[in-house]
């Protein structure tokens, strides 16, 4: 397996609006950022990957990108950006950037145009057609698609003026780029040439393998049941016909030229040929892409992500088996997650983030994710262990993510006069919602947690648990455990030590597939086998080792700062989330 730099690199993902406010607006801003570095290289962190901080009305948190060349000033200015790359270079850290070209914002000059008329040179920069028409001659969407951040309305949008449609699948504030059109195509290469000729290290992909549409634009089928009017059709725009295609010419015509770092953020996809395709080393298009098995485990099976299923360390056994064997066998690449800005809390979702097991919980995850196969990708205050906000928070005044606030709509209109089903729906909204990632960092016990100044109103509620948990008092922990800050900091730096395992090696499951233990061993070409075991659940469990299996010395574990004290044949005692790392003979 070939050695890169951008394999071996600890990527750190930071949600700016949450991150620091340094102007006393309540919006973290790239001056904070900038001011958190020493954090970040002290952490172990390489690379920095800044969720969109370009010009926009805010509609998606920035992801409706009215101006690709500009930074909106909330978050400051370009010259800002030069500044943060250059401080980067100094400490030998380097800035990924967030592309987000599916859609622009509807305030985008490029859509100000598309819009303005029929036989504007720009209206084929996007996807416009004609209506259908109901009994009553009223136009009715062009096919059934629903919205994906409210799958309760159409995925197209109604233009009065030119009397068609057009295609906005996440928000009517966010229309669909035509890729179809060479210009467009052109459009955005000359933005990704930009950034990187100012200093930025790659980009995170947003929805990249929706940019190319069945041109046919057929009704999806109805998954959602006979008596909802849109659903979800994916089918028909998920790994399209001409993505692959489309991605060569970024590879060719931009991304080789700077040997970029690139990671897709490719939804809905799971097929392992596809997937292969698209990262394989030398032929694939893009570095890598994040697989969203993980987070996609407690999503009822084909709907939508506002859904609840019980899960089980099994599936998260099979899960992680697959993609590590499927990588190394096949020469592809994995990228190594469970947190982001589109999820909640990975501590909540995957462990306990009760007082008495957080800590316990949030390092449990932290020895899976930095003993795995890939580019590994942290998420702002996962660090730390931060958790979600409480079940007492008001949908109607706490929540801001649009997604939340249209799934909490659609529950008040079609479930009000059901008190039971509602419950249901909040039980949802209370474990999935996006909001939960992205309050406020936590910095310190002052006021605002020390994100913002004192009497300064944050976009955003600061988590009511920041007196206890916070940066500040995990960086001076001085008792007998690791704080969840100091056991990344450790785990990251072994991962670097013994590359040739936890980056380079070897996967291989280990013992019968249980319902509280995953346990796997790591192989190396120079610092040979180690193994590591997880107990995800909250109770006490013996888990017996496989005669074959011989430890030396077991390294670390995640309740005390020192070597585990544990048996090294027969059986291992594990506590309630622990989690151990072995050298084996």
């Amino acid at each position: 397996m070939a050695e890169s730099w951008w394999k071996e690199a600890v990527v750190y993902q930071v949600y700016p609006s949450s991150f620091k406010d340094t102007n006393g607006d309540g919006w973290g801003d790239i001056k904070g950022i900038a001011s958190k570095l020493d954090y970040l290289k002290d952490l172990g962190i390489d690379i920095l990957w800044a969720s969109p901080m370009y010009k926009s009305p805010q509609a998606d948190m920035g992801y409706d990108i009215s101006d690709y060349k500009a930074i909106d000033p909330i978050y400051g200015t370009n010259e800002d950006i030069d500044h943060l790359v250059s401080e980067l270079k100094r400490r030998g850290m380097k800035l990924m950037m967030d592309l987000v070209v599916n859609h622009t914002s509807e305030e985008h000059a490029w859509f100000l145009e598309s819009r303005s008329s029929k036989s504007n040179p720009k209206r084929s920069w996007y996807i416009w057609k004609d209506p259908k028409r109901d009994q009553d001659g009223k136009p009715q969407p062009p096919n059934n698609w629903s919205q994906i951040l409210g799958d309760a309305n159409s995925a197209w949008t109604y233009d009065e003026k030119t009397d068609q449609y057009y295609l906005s699948l996440f928000t009517p504030e966010q229309p669909d780029l035509n890729w179809e059109n060479p210009d467009v195509r052109a459009a955005v290469h000359d933005v990704m040439s930009y950034w990187l000729d100012k200093g930025a290290c790659g980009y995170r992909m947003d929805v990249i393998n929706l940019i190319s549409k069945d041109q046919r634009f057929p009704d999806a089928e109805p998954s959602l049941g006979p008596d909802r009017k849109y659903h979800p059709g994916g089918k028909y725009f998920i790994n399209g016909p001409r993505m692959h295609e489309y991605l060569q010419e970024i590879k060719t015509k931009v991304l080789e030229k700077y040997g970029a770092i690139t990671v897709g953020e490719m939804p809905g996809v799971s097929d392992i040929n596809e997937i292969i395709k698209t990262v394989k080393s030398g032929t694939g298009e893009l570095n890598m892409i994040f697989i969203f098995d993980i987070v996609n485990i407690d999503n009822v099976p084909g709907k939508v992500r506002m859904t609840l299923q019980e899960w089980s360390v099994k599936d998260l056994r099979r899960i992680v088996s697959k993609w590590q064997s499927v990588m190394i066998e096949k020469d592809g690449w994995n990228s190594v997650f469970v947190e982001n800005h589109d999820n909640p809390r990975s501590v909540s979702r995957y462990t306990d983030d009760s007082d008495e097991y957080r800590t316990y919980g949030a390092t449990l995850l932290a020895l899976m994710q930095t003993t795995l196969n890939g580019t590994l990708y942290v998420y702002q205050g996962e660090e730390l262990g931060m958790r979600n906000f409480p079940k007492s928070w008001d949908p109607l005044k706490d929540y801001k993510d649009i997604e939340a606030i249209n799934f909490w709509k659609k529950s008040l209109d079609l479930y009000g006069d059901d008190p039971e089903e509602l419950a249901r729906q909040r039980k949802v909204l209370e474990r999935k919602a996006r909001d939960h990632a992205r309050t406020p960092m936590q910095w310190n016990a002052g006021p605002n947690a020390g994100f913002a100044d004192e009497g300064v109103k944050p976009w955003m509620r600061v988590n009511n648990d920041y007196r206890e948990v916070n940066a500040e008092k995990q960086l001076a922990d001085d008792s007998e455990g690791l704080s969840v800050w100091q056991y990344w900091q450790r785990g990251l730096a072994n991962r670097k030590m013994h590359k040739d395992v936890f980056i380079y090696g070897d996967f291989e499951p280990v013992g019968p597939e249980s319902e509280e233990v995953f346990a796997y061993l790591r192989t190396g070409k120079e610092s040979g086998k180690w193994l590591v075991i997880l107990n995800f659940s909250g109770k006490e469990v013996e888990w017996d080792m496989p005669k074959a299996i011989v430890v030396q010395g077991w390294m670390a574990g995640n309740y005390t700062k020192g070597k585990p004290d544990k048996s090294l044949k027969d059986s291992v005692t594990l506590h309630p989330w622990e989690g151990v790392l072995g050298k084996l003979a």
